[in-house]
């Protein structure tokens, strides 16, 4: 009697081809949630008025007119928008049309010139209304890859370490590479992105840290203390 012939390599085949059928995984759309909103009610999701605890979720857009107001990204990291601000949730990197955001931990940003990368930092984007753009680290350091129209443009990747801005086109041509000064430090602490917020930036302590070790002569803000309740009464959180 003949015996049925086998086929040893079967589970090699199986091993070698499954993973390739697999679909590669997609990103995540970003969300955040309102945490903060100062100087009235002007911050919106999609042209509607936003609340406090309430989620955006990508591709929506957070927008400001006279009001001020600080986001939680799924990253963990805090956002918070200037006065007459744009910004649109992608996908790993959200989108700032034009103004100003201040980050604060591990959250990449992209301009239309430019996509950041950070490792967990402070830093500073302020998109002017021809779409030249600043970016200013606080502290820790950003890898800015110069776009077009949301497309490499093959130039060089720069690093910004703390204590430096750049400045980009609107079509992505690294403009300038200065230092931050003292004076520089001091008006954007005494500034709108700090005047008057009470949530805490997640990474606030590396910024005061970096502060008081580089420029011992820049005065921090005073964090605001949440008012208290009288005794007895419930808190809710």
């Amino acid at each position: 009697m003949r015996r049925p012939n086998r086929l040893p390599f079967l589970p090699l085949v199986v091993l070698l081809v499954g993973p390739a059928l697999r679909p590669l995984p997609v990103a995540a759309a970003e969300t955040a949630v309102v945490q903060e909103i100062l100087d009235g009610n002007e911050l919106y999701i999609d042209g509607k008025t936003a609340k406090v605890k309430e989620t955006a979720t990508a591709p929506q857009k957070l927008s400001t007119e006279n009001s001020r107001g600080q986001i939680r990204f799924d990253s963990g990291a805090a956002g918070r928008l200037n006065r007459f601000s744009q910004l649109k949730l992608g996908q790993g990197c959200f989108l700032i049309d034009k103004g100003q955001i201040l980050v604060s931990g591990k959250q990449s940003g992209c301009t239309r010139s430019a996509r950041l990368s950070v490792r967990g930092t402070n830093y500073l984007v302020d998109v002017n209304e021809t779409g030249e753009a600043e970016i200013s680290v606080l502290e820790g350091s950003v890898e800015v890859e110069p776009l077009a129209d949301g497309e490499p443009t093959g130039q060089p990747v720069t690093t910004v370490e703390a204590g430096q801005k750049l400045r980009l086109s609107a079509k992505g041509v690294v403009m300038a590479l200065l230092g931050l000064s003292a004076g520089d430090y001091t008006s954007i602490l005494s500034g709108p992105l700090f005047r008057g917020f009470r949530v805490p930036l997640p990474a606030y302590g590396s910024l005061e840290g970096y502060i008081r070790s580089k420029l011992p002569g820049v005065s921090l803000p005073a964090p605001i203390p949440t008012p208290s309740l009288p005794f007895g009464l419930p808190r809710f959180f």
